[in-house]
């Protein structure tokens, strides 16, 4: 799993005043809205007794835990312990981990990791977003692989007329013309020739004889997104595929899908009735694959001119590796909990207050080893270092 990038954990909409919880990468997180509308996301985990804080309460923009009622302010520092007498100090060490966060293409996005801003990878454009055109459908999905599966599958042009045969593929010519990739140092794309299936249902409408293909646009964006642009002989279907990595073996897929035809609310229904289709015959294959995580190496699996934009994504990957953005056994703090193993995230205030690194802890659930030792943290963690 990459760390140091944008990741879209939520989409705009389920997030409110109401503290909720998302995982990505391993970690726990709470989000809420600020008066302001502005969106706060910080470790779920209280310093005192390690509750999770998506369970408490909002008072105005600060969070209460629900145990012992400390709170936190959005920058992480916890303002007010209930049980201190007047006068009373809280310790610098009452703190947790405060990311940044923005708010844009209908998604919540929170930067994970301890990179300086200047230093952090941009947010990739989805230039339909705002597009008064496009009509937008919202569709999520858990699928039981690692996320680099599900994003390779996605950018996989060659499994459609099998997987998606009936949908999205025609298994009576199922060739793939060479396609050249255009790559920078954060996404890759290509246009694909594509042999379509017969139109059904609602489309079949609009179909005026059957194309003998269909250009598709594919591409992925760094850490974990996959657009997947259909030019249909009606109109266009845009869909950015969201990878988020609850944890090493399990993928919560979130669809932001964009159409320029039937772009009545009356067809909505139908939009997200077929991207749930075509993600459910993803689901069947994918969490089949073996091995269930892509091999370090490219010549771990062979490789074909078909598969030009994974193999694009594998050598960035491996610099990526290279330079220390790959979350491993430093991050990792094996535990004897149901979890058996919890991820830790350092956020930008490691790095910004040297004195404060270690000030603040991260435990999982069920963290504790036999015999009742603590957790140790592992010291390049707490002093936000990269690997």
């Amino acid at each position: 799993m990459l760390k140091n990038f944008w990741y879209a954990v939520e989409f705009a909409h389920a997030v409110t005043r109401a503290p909720k919880r998302v995982t990505c990468l391993g970690q726990d997180f709470v989000l809420y809205r600020k008066r302001d509308g502005g969106v706060v996301c910080l470790s779920d985990l209280c310093a005192h007794r390690g509750a999770a804080l998506s369970g408490g309460t909002l008072v105005d923009d600060k969070i209460a835990c629900p145990y012992h009622g400390w709170q936190y302010e959005p920058d992480g520092a916890c303002s007010r312990i209930p049980a201190n007498p007047e006068g009373r100090g809280i310790p610098k060490r009452a703190r947790v981990d405060s990311y940044p966060v923005r708010e844009q293409y209908g998604m919540i996005w929170a930067f994970l990791g301890d990179l300086p801003e200047d230093e952090r990878p941009p947010l990739p454009h989805f230039p339909e977003h705002d597009d008064p055109a496009f009509r937008t459908v919202y569709v999520e999905m858990v699928i039981e692989a690692n996320y680099e599966r599900t994003f390779e599958n996605v950018v996989d042009a060659a499994h459609t007329p099998f997987v998606h045969g009936t949908r999205f593929g025609n298994p009576d010519k199922p060739e793939i013309p060479d396609y050249d990739v255009t790559e920078d140092e954060w996404s890759a794309t290509a246009d694909i020739r594509l042999s379509p299936p017969p139109a059904g249902g609602l489309w079949k409408r609009l179909y005026k004889g059957r194309p003998e293909e269909v250009v598709v646009t594919n591409g992925w964006y760094l850490p974990n997104i996959v657009k997947l642009h259909v030019r249909l002989p009606f109109g266009d279907m845009i869909l950015y595929d969201h990878n988020v990595p609850l944890d090493r073996n399990r993928t919560l897929v979130k669809i932001v899908g964009y159409r320029n035809f039937f772009t009545g609310k009356w067809a909505d229904s139908d939009a997200r009735k077929r991207i749930r289709s075509i993600l459910l015959q993803d689901k069947v294959v994918v969490e089949t694959q073996r091995p269930e995580l892509l091999p370090y190496d490219l010549p771990g699996e062979l490789h074909l001119r078909s598969d030009a934009l994974q193999v694009a994504y594998r050598r960035r990957r491996q610099k990526l590796m290279a330079d220390g953005w790959w979350l491993g056994e430093h991050e990792e703090l094996p535990v004897n909990g149901k979890r058996g193993s919890a991820t830790v995230i350092p956020s930008p205030a490691r790095r910004e207050n040297p004195e404060l690194a270690r000030a603040w802890q991260h435990r999982p659930r069920g963290a504790g080893r036999q015999g009742g030792d603590p957790v140790p943290l592992d010291r390049t963690v707490t002093e936000g270092e990269s690997e």
